[in-house]
């Protein structure tokens, strides 16, 4: 028996998310698929990688080894399969900008694939809150960013969506909400809300709060990603965030579940942002050119994998 890549990303799934059957939901296939190919991963390990509950499912240790190692393989699978077209005669001096979380979360990786496709562009990096951003764009300070696009609100910028990251409902493992099959907004008003207030988190979080009519019960509110994820995780309270800041450990070690709620709320889209009518430079055409085949070509096989 060979491994194979829907293997390890069915385990991937399973381990991200705890629970075989919304994995099986988040994959989009059947309930038996994901048992079989994770039973199967196991026999060809020759070890047990999760410890199975009635409350789901928790990796033991050589299943924490494993998940260091399947997140390695699917990273190199998707820079195979995604190698952009390389334009080493494309130079010059591009001033790119990002908000807090695509900065932290997301941009790092591609900034190091950015630097060894078009080696002879120099990107000026710099990292602002949207509103300076949009400022800056406008009054040709940068030349492009990488935004969370709904937040826009200047009439002079435009943007191209790359991708959607689902927001979803973090619990800490175990939780009675965790049994509860279809979730709602109305299902939480009760819970003790951690709210992210950086990037305007806090402020997409009450549109869709308000757009039901109901007020969320927060008794924190923190710019600290990571003190969202401890505090949840240490089963203080609740949070809604998107799958690009989520990781399945808080820094303590304890597990942080997720539940998808039933279309009450909207995903977080990012994509890139520029000033209306700007003048693209080759610079400034191949980064585009760059994340439009990272995600815009491929997007069914980068962010829907299964």
């Amino acid at each position: 028996m060979a491994l194979t890549l829907k293997q390890v990303r069915y385990f991937v799934a399973t381990a991200e998310i705890g629970q075989v059957s919304q994995a099986a939901i988040h994959l989009n296939i059947s309930q038996s698929a994901v048992t079989t190919a994770i039973r199967d991963l196991e026999e060809l390990l020759g070890v047990e990688l999760f410890v199975r509950s009635t409350q789901g499912v928790s990796l033991t240790d050589r299943g924490r080894d494993f998940l260091n190692h399947a997140y390695q393989v699917l990273r190199s699978v998707d820079e195979a399969m995604n190698l952009p077209h390389t334009d080493e005669e494309a130079e010059g001096k591009v001033r790119f900008a990002a908000s807090y979380t695509v900065q932290g979360y997301f941009l790092p990786y591609h900034l190091q694939r950015l630097s060894q496709w078009y080696p002879n562009i120099d990107m000026a990096l710099f990292e602002y809150e949207r509103a300076h951003i949009e400022a800056r764009l406008a009054d040709d300070l940068i030349d492009m960013a990488l935004v969370l696009t709904d937040n826009l609100t200047h009439p002079e910028i435009v943007s191209e969506r790359l991708f959607a990251s689902e927001r979803r409902l973090w619990l800490p493992s175990h939780h009675p909400l965790s049994e509860k099959v279809n979730l709602h907004l109305y299902d939480l008003v009760d819970e003790p809300f951690i709210m992210l207030t950086v990037d305007e988190a806090d402020q997409s979080a009450m549109r869709y709060w308000k757009r039901e009519n109901l007020q969320p019960n927060v008794i924190l509110r923190t710019s600290s990603v990571e003190s969202v994820r401890s505090m949840v995780a240490n089963g203080l309270g609740i949070a809604i965030l998107s799958d690009l800041v989520y990781r399945p450990w808080s820094l303590e070690g304890k597990r942080i579940d997720t539940r998808s709620l039933n279309k009450d709320v909207l995903p977080m889209n990012v994509g890139l942002a520029w000033r209306r009518g700007k003048r693209f430079t080759p610079a400034m055409n191949a980064i585009r050119e760059y994340f439009k085949q990272v995600f815009l070509t491929p997007q069914q096989n980068v962010l829907k994998r299964s």
